[in-house]
């Protein structure tokens, strides 16, 4: 059984917390470095299903912090101290791995392993993609409900980011020749930008996009002897089918 302190050390040595973005809040969010810790589970949110059915005395690592902001007040009746408030009470501790992990690991997989593609490189947290590609066929590595904008029926240089990037593309769209990009989180006014400008664009879908972090990260933690209880997220989005 090892120190919360000696497993935040295990995980900041394979994805350093000193690389997430600014805007950014990961590392310990609660806890005691000097507390020992039985079981550990991953999970891409912290909800209050997993904080009620999570054993006492453990670790909780979370891709999104459940502490985003600043919080002014614990109002045990509203988000998030209504789970904080749990976890307070079972003595769970919780880290948060999000940009960070994006950067190191998550945007790398996301690339390879779900869309296929072998030759990328990286520039920050983008994966970019250079060669001829149908647009459709890039389509067609999704299920039928995601949405896009298509400019062009052929693309050759596509950005990738996982979860919501379009403000990480923002910066880089110019200099890069990007005529595709993927990720998630699109927004209306996104889209028309992009159009004007005949880029294309695929909302991967937030979820889909980061459901895989505990799946990633379970596989490091077997080095330091545990087995991680892999907390399976549904979508919190339902899709109507006609």
């Amino acid at each position: 059984m090892l120190k919360l302190a000696e497993i935040y050390s295990y995980l900041d040595s394979i994805s350093p917390f000193s690389l997430q973005m600014q805007w950014d809040n990961s590392g310990l969010l609660i806890g005691d470095m000097q507390s020992s810790i039985n079981d550990i589970y991953l999970t891409l949110e912290v909800t209050k299903e997993l904080a009620l059915s999570a054993n006492e005395d453990s670790l909780i690592i979370s891709h999104h912090p459940l502490i985003f902001k600043g919080l002014k007040k614990l109002d045990f009746s509203e988000y998030p101290s209504n789970i904080i408030e749990i976890l307070i009470k079972k003595n769970i501790a919780l880290i948060s791995m999000h940009t960070n992990f994006d950067i190191t690991h998550l945007n790398k997989y996301f690339t390879e392993e779900i869309l296929g593609f072998k030759n990328y490189y990286m520039q920050g947290a983008l994966c970019l993609v250079e060669g001829e590609f149908k647009f459709d066929n890039l389509l067609a590595l999704f299920d039928a409900s995601i949405r896009f904008s298509k400019c062009k029926d052929s693309v050759n240089k596509i950005a990738i980011i996982c979860g919501s990037g379009m403000s990480e593309i923002d910066s880089v769209y110019k200099e890069n020749g990007i005529d595709c990009i993927i990720t998630g989180d699109v927004k209306y006014h996104d889209v028309m930008k992009y159009k004007s400008l005949g880029i294309s664009i695929i909302d991967a879908n937030h979820y889909h996009s980061e459901c895989f972090f505990g799946d990633v990260l379970a596989s490091y933690l077997k080095d330091i002897s545990y087995n991680a209880i892999i907390f399976d997220l549904e979508n919190p989005f339902s899709i109507k089918k006609n």
